[in-house]
């Protein structure tokens, strides 16, 4: 299968940087390296949670309990202007236990509707994969139309809207897995694991820290970044150049998915479903942010080749006959970025 040429691309025009520019960057780096201090051990969480609070989606994080997840994104909301929700999911949740329902006053003749937990602008959906279909689908639904119906209503959810699911990886009896129609509605995939011996000696610190203040003077409050400032580092990541060439890499990285044949016959019969044009989007706006994060007006390779694991893996569905030999998205994504040539 050819592709077509891509079409002519004017000159690459540089971002200028304007003190506004430099005032988003030096907000942002901050922000970094105050969850980084926080989050010891989880870079790759603290880096990925920036980048799908640019890029404007959702992440599906999975871990062994006490890796700090709820910490993180607990963390990132505390120094938003935004207000923070965490719901844990059980078997018996209902949807409306997220969304809110409308509840019947007599005094006054009519249903006022009570909003639920969803209508924050972050929220932890911790252990997602414990709720049934009808709540996943609530929250799937809410995540990808920006907005939840109750009765004859429609109600407009948050402009900042982020959603991290969790998922443990241990346990998976009682468990409903998430279908993969529903998985593509999330930015990125994250697999995290268990710090290095250094890390866990600085947790440890800090453990005793935070012990240490609960039993005195409180902690001072962190300052809060304005969502004005995250739109407008929205906007500036989609002002950053990606050369003809680099985005033909990221366009064949997606389609060596529906067709790996091309690359390795082998694949061919290892993959069952490649990812949707959703996938070449997420892909884009994941490595833009990445690029803008490193303090670049520029998107290279190296930041389309990072994010692409996180973003492909459960995008990209084994056959049953792959399952069977050990592979996965992961894996199978792996070989893909090892098989295409790198512009």
């Amino acid at each position: 299968m050819n592709l077509p040429p891509p079409m002519p691309a004017p000159d690459p025009t540089p971002v200028a940087p304007t003190p506004e520019y430099d005032r988003l960057h030096d907000g942002f780096r901050a922000l970094r390296t105050a969850l980084s201090a926080e989050i010891v051990g989880q870079d790759a969480l603290v880096e990925r949670l920036l980048t799908a609070l640019l890029a404007d989606g959702h992440l599906l994080v999975e871990g062994a309990p006490g890796l700090a997840k709820t910490t993180a994104i607990r963390a990132l909301a505390a120094r938003l202007e935004a207000d923070f929700s965490r719901v844990q999911f059980t078997p018996d949740l209902l949807p409306a236990d997220l969304t809110g329902t409308e509840i019947w006053r007599p005094q006054e003749g009519r249903f006022e509707f009570v909003p639920g937990p969803i209508f924050h602008p972050i929220l932890l959906a911790d252990e997602i994969n414990r709720a049934p279909a009808k709540v996943q689908s609530a929250l799937l639904e809410a995540m990808g139309e920006r907005q939840v119906t109750v009765g004859r209503h429609t109600y407009a959810l948050p402009k900042l809207f982020l959603v991290m699911a969790t998922q443990n990886p241990i346990e998976q009896e009682g468990t409903f897995p998430l279908p993969e129609a529903q998985l593509d509605r999330f930015l990125m995939h994250v697999r995290i694991g268990y710090p290095d011996s250094t890390a866990e000696a600085e947790i440890l610190r800090l453990a005793r820290e935070r012990a240490r203040d609960a039993l005195g003077t409180p902690a001072p409050v962190p300052s809060r970044m304005p969502l004005d400032d995250v739109f407008a580092a929205r906007r500036a990541i989609l002002s950053l150049h990606m050369a003809p060439a680099l985005e033909r890499y990221l366009i064949e990285l997606v389609l060596a998915t529906r067709d790996p044949a091309r690359y390795d016959p082998a694949l061919a019969r290892r993959i069952a479903w490649g990812a949707s044009p959703r996938g070449s989007i997420a892909l884009e706006r994941c490595a833009r942010a990445r690029a803008w994060l490193a303090g670049r007006d520029f998107v290279t390779p190296d930041d389309v080749r990072s994010v692409a694991p996180d973003v492909l893996r459960h995008r990209v569905l084994p056959s049953y006959e792959a399952t069977a030999e050990g592979w996965d998205g992961e894996r199978l994504v792996a070989e893909l970025l090892a098989r295409v040539p790198v512009p």
